[in-house]
């Protein structure tokens, strides 16, 4: 099969959870925020984002440690998961352990004193969606495709529909914190289905590992940990610095979560990028490591990124240009006044997309410590950028930090890669499109407001297919799909 063909294939498979996960969790979105004032969401907003950037530490870049090493020879298989799983589950019981016994001092540190519930039930939900992600892994190393996604599915559904249920039936206007409790609760049970439904990986665990392979592994893996910690602040930590800055500044609790609650919730109209770059992740990284066996991979590697960097500026274009109908997945008008920011954080993830697909040059080449670099320039960016205008220009300095700094990664990823693992990249093509999209998005501002919803949508819409033909006309990917045939 042409190799393209089975990367996007794959993309799809191993992306229809996440891809469907995440457009029923936009249904969610109108409920929460029909439910909730911005200032409760914004409570559930910043608990995820430490979901998030816990998340990374906790499984300990194990996942592409054991994507690697399963592929060398001289390594077994089922060894290298075994000891790449032990690894993760000791992790993460050190880290309840921590979490239980220092409760009420983080819960304090974190102005949640009156709600020590939210920290345990965030810990436990990242501990064992930290411990599921091996099993997982080793799921789309085999190829199991069915498999991944019905656990996925299984877990998803159960989340979405134990939302429904608790808020629908059981929200208490009084006492709208009550909200955030249940959010997490749905949350943790729709983890809980993940293990049980791999209770043999879990069950298969012994103590007879092999240390030297674990040590040889944490090597390998702890300039991805950096690198996965500080790009995670690049993702997240700029609706946990929205909090504390603006507290920080002057601005009361109550204000300071206003901020981030209508931030974060037009965020989410960004994400569909995101989606998209998540599959595309599950699938792209096994994916490369096999290619690296044969002898045209870099040529590959270069075409994928053309058909990549004409998918993500699609996205944006798709999204940005029918904001006038996606507003109303945010159900609550309060809300709109955040809208300006979905384009900037729509080109921020065209850049963090096209840096992700950069990056496999460190991982193939051994060179993680350029990985770790790189993200770390970026988080140090994000929180000085964050500190010095959140307190004059609010969720908006968020936004623009987040593209600053994802267009100097992707930069920096370059040039390095360039000169470590040379990949040679179309740059004509990538200005050509990036420029042709950023172009529409303009000329759809002409008219805007200046007809009806309705005829701007359809001009809009004429823009894009306009997009879409002159990407078909260059890549001609039908002709090569009956090449490839």
């Amino acid at each position: 099969m042409n190799p393209i063909r089975k990367l996007f294939g794959q993309t799809a498979a191993y992306g229809l959870p996440s891809i469907l996960g995440r457009l029923l969790n936009y249904l969610l979105v109108p409920l929460h925020t029909y439910f909730m004032k911005p200032e409760i969401y914004g409570v559930v907003s910043e608990l995820y984002s430490w979901v998030a950037f816990l998340i990374v530490f906790l499984t300990f870049g194990q996942e592409t440690a054991f994507f690697r090493f399963s592929n060398l020879k001289e390594t077994a298989k089922e060894n290298v998961f075994k000891s790449s799983f032990a690894t993760v589950i000791g992790i993460n019981l050190f880290f309840l352990m921590i979490v239980l016994l220092a409760l009420k001092p983080i819960s304090a540190a974190m102005l949640y004193q009156d709600h020590p519930e939210y920290i345990l039930l965030v810990a436990f939900i990242i501990a064992i969606d930290a411990t599921s992600a091996l099993p997982l892994a080793k799921l789309r190393s085999e190829e199991k495709t069915k498999k991944f996604v019905t656990i996925q599915m299984v877990s998803i559904l159960i989340n979405i529909v134990m939302n429904v249920i608790l808020l629908t039936f059981f929200f208490d206007d009084e006492h709208p914190e009550v909200g955030v409790l249940y959010i997490l609760l749905a949350n943790l049970f729709a983890s809980l289905t993940k293990p049980l439904m791999m209770l043999n990986d879990f069950i298969k665990i012994d103590l007879n590992l092999d240390f030297s392979l674990i040590r040889e592994m944490l090597k390998y893996s702890f300039p991805l940990v950096i690198a996965g910690f500080a790009g995670i602040v690049n993702e997240t930590m700029d609706r946990i610095l929205l909090k504390f800055v603006s507290i920080n500044a002057g601005m009361t609790t109550e204000a300071a979560l206003f901020q981030v609650g209508v931030y974060s919730a037009c965020y989410k109209l960004a994400m569909l990028i995101s989606i998209f770059l998540q599959a595309y992740r599950y699938a792209s990284e096994p994916f490369f490591f096999k290619l690296k066996q044969s002898t045209d991979e870099k040529k590959v590697y270069g075409k994928v990124m053309n058909y990549f960097v004409a998918i993500v500026i699609l996205f944006f274009l798709l999204v940005s240009l029918n904001l006038p109908v996606l507003k109303y997945f945010i159900s609550n008008h309060t809300y709109w006044e955040g809208l300006k920011v979905v384009p900037i954080l729509l080109i921020a993830n065209i850049f963090l997309g096209i840096y992700y697909n950069q990056s496999i040059w460190y991982k193939l080449s051994g060179q993680t410590k350029f990985g770790a670099m790189i993200a770390i320039i970026g988080a140090v960016a994000t929180i000085v950028l964050n500190i010095v205008f959140i307190p004059k220009y609010g969720y908006i300095a968020c936004a623009w930090t987040t593209m600053v700094v994802y267009l100097v990664q992707m930069i920096i990823s370059y040039f390095l890669g360039q000169k470590y693992y040379p990949i040679k990249y179309n740059l004509t093509k990538f200005f050509t499109y990036l420029a042709l999209g950023v172009l529409l998005f303009f000329a759809a501002g002409i008219w805007e407001g200046k007809m009806s919803v309705w005829a701007e949508l359809i001009l809009n819409n004429l823009l894009i297919a306009a997009f879409v033909g002159f990407i078909l006309r260059v890549e001609k990917p039908l002709k090569n799909l009956k090449k490839a045939i």
